[in-house]
């Protein structure tokens, strides 16, 4: 009868009597044999101290020795003195196994491949691939490095206790394979804005397979993904997405980025080729207030677009542009104005995607009134007043002479100045 999880293992009294050697002993009134823990044959170290953790009591009935001698021999998983671990490595790198004893009592530590072949027997390295190399051999620990692994190294390796019976660890080796760079293509190379585009990113050879995520700019786009198998438990993803893009989107960053375990940072980037239409914008250059009546008008109409608009036109809407107005390239020049010019002049500018437009609503003002100057004296006596040369009479020697008098009461002729006002 048996029982797993630290519980004790049985074997029939019967099948441990036939074991036993002639020196046995049997109690008389007993059918069942009086035993020593000293009478099992051969013990290792490790069960002569599992043994005698039993001791001073050496005479047991055959059921109660059995027992006590199977858990020695064969303790339970639980307490198990082999530990390693599973490995994870990208391709091309180290990986290390460490085949590690709690409790060693001698027993000889060595380490299999997945084929079952003895890699290192204690310090000793049988297998002839030199990429094996002892990093570290002591009664608790045997270490292995296995350089420029490739993904034939893939398997589960074996730790071995050589105890009684052998005791097994097991250390699974799994190989990364980063993808290649990834591929980004266009469906076009350029696309008019209000349309669609498609872009398709490609990562091959890895393992396990890569995801792709896409941004533009700031925004994350969702892409539909397809995995295909290979070879050799190798994959190759796509990704496509789909968006309309508009003018905004010209120059616009599109990323591709990979995620594996194996590699990091790995994007592929393209720039958005987008065309548009032009954009439309007068400027008055002159003058820079209101229109009047007899001014000059200079207007620049400026274009932006994708291509470059090649052809800008002037118009007047409803009506005739002035016959003397000047057209030169993107600027209309119309002098001396009149209410007759008022009206909606329009730029309009084309390129391959289409055209677009601006308007100025000329409306011309009266022109400026002139203020006459004065012809009458002041009527305070004692403060300044013109004489007639001032004032620009006929007999006047200089319209541009004034005789002031200062003060009032001089009656002396001489006492008057002349300034040049």
């Amino acid at each position: 009868m048996g029982k797993k999880g630290g519980t004790l293992l049985f074997q029939t009294a019967a099948g441990l009597r036939e074991n036993l050697s002639a020196s046995h002993l049997y109690h008389s009134s007993l059918a069942r044999p009086l035993l020593s823990l000293t009478n099992f044959p051969h013990p290792t170290p490790r069960i002569n101290d599992c043994l005698s953790s039993f001791a001073p009591n050496h005479d047991r009935d055959a059921e109660a020795i059995e027992n006590v001698y199977s858990n020695c021999k064969n303790p339970p998983l639980d307490g198990q003195n082999l530990a390693t671990d599973n490995v994870t490595v990208i391709e091309g790198e180290t990986a290390t196994i460490s085949c590690r004893v709690r409790d060693n009592d001698d027993s000889v530590i060595q380490l299999l491949n997945p084929n079952r072949q003895t890699i290192y027997f204690k310090d000793y390295r049988p297998l002839k691939d030199a990429r094996f190399q002892l990093v570290n051999f002591s009664d608790n620990e045997l270490r292995v490095s296995l350089s420029n692994v490739s993904l034939s190294d893939e398997g589960r390796y074996v730790c071995q206790l050589y105890t009684d019976p052998p005791q097994e660890a097991y250390a699974d080796i799994t190989v990364l394979v980063p993808p290649g760079s990834p591929i980004i293509e266009s469906r076009e190379d350029l696309v008019s804005e209000g349309n669609e585009t498609e872009l398709t990113c490609t990562a091959i050879g890895s393992k396990p397979a890569a995801s792709i995520r896409w941004m533009k700019g700031e925004e994350e786009l969702t892409g539909e993904a397809t995995v295909e198998e290979t070879y050799d438990r190798m994959f190759t993803v796509s990704s496509r997405v789909r968006f309309s893009v508009t003018k905004d989107d010209d120059g616009v960053p599109v990323d591709c980025i990979i995620d594996h375990p194996a590699v990091k940072d790995l994007l592929a980037q393209r720039h958005l080729e987008v065309l548009y239409k032009p954009e439309v914008k007068i400027v008055v250059t002159y003058p820079e207030g209101l229109t009047r009546e007899g001014d000059n008008l200079d207007l620049t109409c400026i274009a932006e677009g994708k291509p470059h608009p090649h052809q800008i036109n002037w118009l007047r809407v409803d009506e005739d542009v002035p016959p003397h107005a000047v057209v030169t390239g993107s600027d209309l020049y119309i002098e001396n104005l009149n209410k007759s010019y008022n009206g909606t002049y329009r730029c309009v500018a084309s390129n391959a995607v289409g055209e677009a437009f601006d308007d100025y609503i000329l409306y011309v003002y009266d022109a400026p009134t002139t203020i006459p100057t004065p012809t009458t004296n002041p009527v305070n006596t004692q403060g300044t007043y013109f004489t007639h040369e001032a004032k620009g009479a006929d007999d006047a020697a200089d319209a541009d002479t004034a005789i002031i008098n200062a003060e009032g009461g001089h009656t002396n002729t001489d006492e008057k100045k002349e300034y040049y006002i």
